[in-house]
């Protein structure tokens, strides 16, 4: 009897997913802010991200790298700089696929617009306070796919 390559639980799920057909191409992304030099933590990120790309490039996956620009006070080109040289080495490339999340704002409101117009999301209007005192939103029941435990909004 053959055994069964085992590679880890991620690698795993992802392989589990392209057999079922969720996707064709697993496409992943490496979202630094550019505030500061990498910790540890982002290394392993950068080595799951960039690596489960190198393990399905034969299937057109790629891993972007797109740059995060939440407090844009604490940024600077040295951290920039800095980020993408460590990438390259630990022995991985984005290719054409560096980004800016500010430069794609438009492209993420126009996807809101169309989810909201299909019925697949809502705009909350509650205040903050409001919003504070409300029961968190259990994850979805019944299916591991979707929820996989994460919790999702409920449609209004």
């Amino acid at each position: 009897m053959a055994t069964e390559e085992k590679k880890d639980f991620i690698l795993d799920m992802v392989a589990k997913d392209l057999a079922k057909g969720y996707c064709e191409v697993p496409i992943t992304r490496f979202p630094p802010e550019p505030n500061g030099y990498l910790h540890i933590g982002q290394a392993k990120a950068i080595c799951l991200d960039f690596g489960l790309a190198k393990e399905y490039a034969h299937l057109g996956a790629v891993c972007h790298l797109r740059f995060d620009d939440t407090t844009p006070r604490k940024e600077d080109i040295e951290f920039v700089n800095s980020i993408q040289e460590d990438i390259h080495w630990l022995g991985f490339d984005w290719g054409e696929h560096l980004y800016w999340a500010p430069n794609i704002f438009d492209f993420y409101y126009d996807c809101a617009v169309a989810l909201i117009k299909k019925g697949l999301a809502y705009v909350d209007l509650q205040d903050r306070e409001t919003m504070r005192r409300a029961p968190r939103v259990q994850p979805l029941r019944g299916d591991s796919r979707a929820s996989r435990g994460r919790a999702y909004l409920a449609p209004a």
